[in-house]
C-alpha cells in the first residue's frame, strides 16, 4: 500500500480544554485574585469620582474634594496589600490574640462621650482632626484571623473543632453586644456574617449551627423592632408607597436611578441623581449610580467580578493545605461577597436599608483600607497553595517574589524529618567506611583467604 507522506493535521483543543489547561497553572487562582482587586480598586476610583463631583463641589467648591482622600486610602491599602502577601503565615497567627484584644478595647473606648464621636446615629468613630477611624472595622478583621486560629488550633486537638464552640460563642457575643451598643445595624450583620461563615466552614455539629442560626435571627428581629431608627428601616421596606419623601426617600431615588439607567446607562457622569436627589450616592448607594451611568451591562458587570471573587476565594481555600489558611481564606470571601450582594439587594429593594458599603466601590477611608486587608490575606492564601509553593522553589514568576516575597513552606516537622540530625566529621568518615566494599585478601597458596564469617565465628568461641 502506498504511504502517504502528508502533513499530519493537528485538532485544535476544546475551549473547555483550554480553560482547565489555563486555570490548572500553579499561580493562576494568586494572579486572578491580584487582577480582581485592582479591577475593583479602579472602577471604585472612577465612580466615586463621578458620584461626588457634585456634592464636593458645593460644599467645599473643589470636585475632587472626596475624590482625593480615597485615593490616598487605596494607595495606603495596596501598601497593606503587599505588607500582608509577604508577611509570614506564623507572624500572622501569633498576632491573632493580640489584635483582637486591641479592637476589643478601641469598641469600649468609643463608647465613651468625649472620646467616641456619632454619626448618622451611630457611635462608632474615632475622629481625630481630618481624619475619622471606626473600630468596629479592625474588629471585623482582629475577629477573621482570631476565628481561624481558633479553628485550626482546636482541630489538631484531642477533643475536635468541638471544644472551640465555647470560646468562640463568648468572643462573638461580646463583639456583637458592643457594635449593638454603638447602634450600627450594619456592622452587626457584618460580623454575624463572619460568625456564620466559621461555623459552617469549621464543620460543626448541625444541631448547634441551627440552634445558634435560630437565635440570632430571633435576636436580629427583636433588634429590628425594638430600635427607632430600625424599626424605621423595616417600615419602609414593608411599605415601599408610604412617605415617599421621608421613610422612603432615599430607596425611591435609588430605584429611579436605576430605572434611567436602562441597558446601556446615561454614560459616565452623566448621572442625574448625584445631583443631590439621591443621599449618599458615593457612599451606600453609589451601585444606583452605577447602573443608572453604566446601565445594566456595567451593573451586571460588578457583580460578575464579586463572583469571581467568590468563586476563586472558595477554590483557594479548598486547594490550601494548611486549617488555617484555609479557615482564613474561606471565612474572609464569605464576608466579602456577602456585604456586597447585601448591599446590592437594599438598593434594588430586596431588603430593608442596611447601611453597609460595597466593598471597594463605595467612598470611605476604613473601609477600603479592612477590605485591602481581607484582599490581602486571600491572595496571602493564594500564594501560599502547594503548586504555587513548588512554581516559586524552581525560579518561576521572578517579579513576583521581587515584589511580594518568596513564601517558605511553613508545615511543622515531620517525626523523620525531626529525626534527621547533622553527622559529625567522624560519624561521616565511619559512614564512608560502610559504604565502601570490603576488599579480600590477594590468595595464597599456603594460606586460605580472609572469611569475615569464620572469623566472627572463631572469635565468639574464644569468649566462651
Amino acid at each position: 500500500m502506498p504511504i502517504s507522506t502528508g502533513a499530519v493535521r493537528t485538532v485544535p483543543a476544546a475551549p473547555g480544554m483550554r480553560l482547565e489547561v489555563w486555570m490548572s497553572r500553579p499561580l493562576f487562582d494568586f494572579h486572578l485574585i491580584l487582577g480582581v482587586t485592582a479591577l475593583l480598586v479602579a472602577i471604585g476610583l472612577t465612580m466615586v469620582l463621578s458620584s461626588s463631583s457634585v456634592v464636593s463641589f458645593v460644599s467645599s467648591g473643589s470636585p475632587y474634594a472626596r475624590f482625593i482622600p480615597q485615593c490616598i486610602y487605596a494607595a495606603l491599602g495596596v501598601i497593606v496589600f503587599i505588607a500582608i502577601v509577604r508577611v509570614r503565615t506564623s507572624t500572622i497567627r501569633a498576632a491573632a490574640p493580640w489584635l483582637l484584644g486591641l479592637s476589643l478595647a478601641m469598641l469600649v473606648l468609643v463608647l465613651i462621650p468625649g472620646i467616641g464621636v456619632e454619626q448618622m446615629g451611630a457611635r462608632s468613630w474615632f475622629v481625630i482632626g481630618p481624619l475619622s477611624f471606626q473600630p468596629s472595622e479592625l474588629a471585623k478583621v482582629a475577629l477573621v484571623v482570631w476565628c481561624a486560629h481558633l479553628i485550626a488550633a482546636h482541630a489538631s486537638s484531642r477533643g475536635g473543632v468541638g471544644t472551640a464552640l465555647k470560646p468562640l460563642a463568648v468572643i462573638g457575643v461580646l463583639v456583637l453586644a458592643l457594635v449593638v451598643l454603638q447602634r450600627d445595624l450594619g456592622t452587626m450583620i457584618t460580623i454575624g456574617t463572619i460568625l456564620m461563615a466559621v461555623l459552617w466552614f469549621g464543620k460543626f455539629q448541625a444541631p448547634y449551627v441551627a440552634a445558634i442560626t435560630l437565635t440570632g435571627i430571633v435576636v436580629s428581629v427583636i433588634l429590628g423592632l425594638t430600635a427607632g431608627y430600625r424599626s424605621d428601616r423595616i417600615k419602609a421596606f414593608m411599605n415601599p408607597d408610604l412617605d415617599p419623601l421621608g421613610l422612603n426617600y432615599q430607596s425611591t431615588q435609588a430605584k429611579y436611578a436605576l430605572a434611567n439607567g436602562g441597558l446601556f446607562g446615561k454614560g459616565l457622569g452623566q448621572s442625574d441623581a448625584k445631583w443631590s436627589y439621591l443621599p449618599q450616592s458615593h457612599n451606600d448607594f453609589i451601585f444606583a449610580v452605577i447602573g443608572e451611568e453604566l446601565g445594566l451591562i456595567g451593573a451586571g458587570m460588578i457583580l460578575a467580578l464579586f463572583g469571581i471573587v467568590l468563586l476563586v476565594g472558595l477554590r483557594i481555600a479548598d486547594r490550601s493545605a494548611d486549617p488555617f489558611l484555609r479557615m482564613l481564606s474561606a471565612t474572609a470571601t464569605t464576608w466579602i461577597v456577602l456585604q456586597a450582594f447585601i448591599n446590592v439587594a437594599y438598593v434594588v429593594g430586596l431588603i430593608p436599608v442596611t447601611g453597609l458599603q460595597l466593598p471597594l466601590i463605595s467612598a470611605g477611608g476604613t473601609s477600603m483600607l479592612t477590605t485591602m486587608m481581607m484582599f490581602g490575606v486571600i491572595a496571602h492564601v493564594a500564594l501560599r497553595e502547594p503548586e504555587a509553593l513548588s512554581s516559586l522553589s524552581s525560579g518561576g514568576s521572578s517579579w513576583l517574589t521581587r515584589v511580594f516575597g518568596s513564601p517558605a513552606v511553613e508545615s511543622p516537622p515531620t517525626a523523620r524529618s525531626r529525626d534527621r540530625t547533622v553527622p559529625t566529621r567522624r560519624q561521616k568518615s565511619a559512614q564512608a567506611q560502610d559504604r565502601e566494599p570490603r576488599r579480600r585478601e590477594p590468595s595464597d597458596p599456603g594460606r586460605p583467604a580472609y572469611d569475615p564469617g569464620v572469623a566472627a565465628r572463631r572469635q565468639r568461641r574464644s569468649q566462651r
